[in-house]
């Protein structure tokens, strides 16, 4: 009984596989997905004739479109056989037994005999397997990352090592699909009605590329802040998608090989935000600070805080208050350090004696150096 039922399959199986179909994208296809089988018309929601076919056989004469943005892998009994990049429409031609079709010019009896008998053997099964695959070569978006603690990198505009609690997104571009179906989707998704989707939370594959690029977001900063090209300025992060991409896609490069055994890579990032921990946030105030108070600004802040504190002291009125001004003058390198605007008339020369004793006067109550005072009365006398 059951070589008559081998025999009727064998039969049936090979009659329907003479059918030349058209094979194209499956319907209700998400955005983000990356990789998928072809599928042929005639069992897409019940359209089309060739409804008995066998799923693993692709009929000589059969017709693949390739929509834009998508390549095309085909498969022979496991095998990656061809790839197409360009969209547009193709037709299946084969040299495998279960392949030929009399519609496909392939002969009448001979091929159907052949094949009846290779099935036959199999139990009615086709001996081959075959199947067409769309890739995808766009960029793949809502790839999310984030971090539950802070991750620490020594950052060279701050000087010091800093660190920050992150969360973003990031775009993935296949660049090589033969490198990524052969050496990283398993094979479970490499059969009709599967889908390898990065962004699916029960994809162990995609998960893995997560853990993989939170692991390298630290490398990714160090690179990116050190970078005499980006100023050193952590803070253009959130504003350079491109320029970041490129630092976390050289990092997992670094670490784990992404593009050159994968094929693989990262092309845009959205950084959604840095919360610095609490060393770094009062680091960051000191140095915007020294920021503000260098060149020219920081000269005409310095002579507005230094005018502020000497109406104070006089408002105060006593010799502590100009006592804290001298020093704080001493320490910024002396009231003459400071750039003077300039005044429209110069001041009526004072007899040398009253010029020296103000600057000893001075010099008793600390507002210049002892140098200062020398130089004066150098002056004064004219030496």
């Amino acid at each position: 009984m059951g070589l008559l039922q081998a025999v009727v399959g064998a039969i049936g199986g090979t009659l329907a596989d003479q059918w030349k179909d058209f094979y194209t994208v499956p319907a209700g296809l998400p955005s983000t997905a990356a990789l998928f089988a072809a599928v042929p018309q005639g069992s897409n929601a019940g359209r089309g004739s060739n409804t008995s076919a066998s799923s693993n056989i692709i009929t000589n004469g059969s017709k693949i479109i390739v929509p834009e943005g998508y390549g095309l892998l085909l498969f022979q009994d496991g095998k990656i056989t061809g790839f197409a990049a360009e969209p547009g429409g193709y037709e299946w031609r084969s040299d495998d037994i279960n392949s030929k079709s009399i519609f496909a010019g392939d002969g009448i009896v001979s091929p159907l005999i052949m094949q009846s008998w290779e099935r036959f053997k199999f139990g009615g099964q086709p001996g081959s397997q075959q199947a067409a695959f769309f890739v995808s070569l766009k960029e793949l978006p809502d790839n999310r990352f984030g971090t539950q603690s802070e991750i620490y990198w020594d950052d060279g505009y701050l000087n010091a090592q800093v660190g920050a609690v992150t969360r973003g997104s990031y775009t993935l571009k296949i660049v090589d699909p033969i490198l990524f179906v052969k050496n990283y989707v398993p094979a479970s998704f490499l059969q009709p009605g599967k889908i390898f989707d990065f962004t699916d939370m029960d994809n162990a594959a995609a998960g893995q590329l997560f853990n993989e690029v939170v692991g390298s977001l630290a490398p990714a900063f160090s690179l990116y802040s050190n970078d005499p090209a980006k100023g050193n300025r952590i803070s253009k992060l959130q504003q350079d998608s491109i320029g970041f991409a490129k630092s976390l896609s050289d990092a997992v490069e670094n670490a784990y090989q992404w593009r050159t055994d994968r094929g693989l890579a990262i092309v845009k990032t959205a950084i959604v935000s840095i919360e610095y921990d609490a060393n770094t946030r009062e680091l960051l105030k000191t140095v915007q600070r020294a920021d503000a108070l260098a060149g020219s600004r920081g000269n005409s802040n310095l002579q507005a805080s230094v005018a502020a504190g000497m109406q104070a002291a006089g408002e105060n009125g006593g010799a502590a208050g100009m006592m804290g001004i001298g020093m704080a003058s001493g320490m910024m390198g002396g009231l003459g350090a400071l750039q003077q605007p300039v005044t429209p008339a110069a001041p009526a020369a004072e007899d040398p004696v009253t010029k020296l004793k103000k600057a000893k006067e001075m010099l008793d109550m600390g507002l210049i150096t002892q140098a200062d005072y020398d130089a004066l009365k150098a002056k004064a006398l004219g030496l």
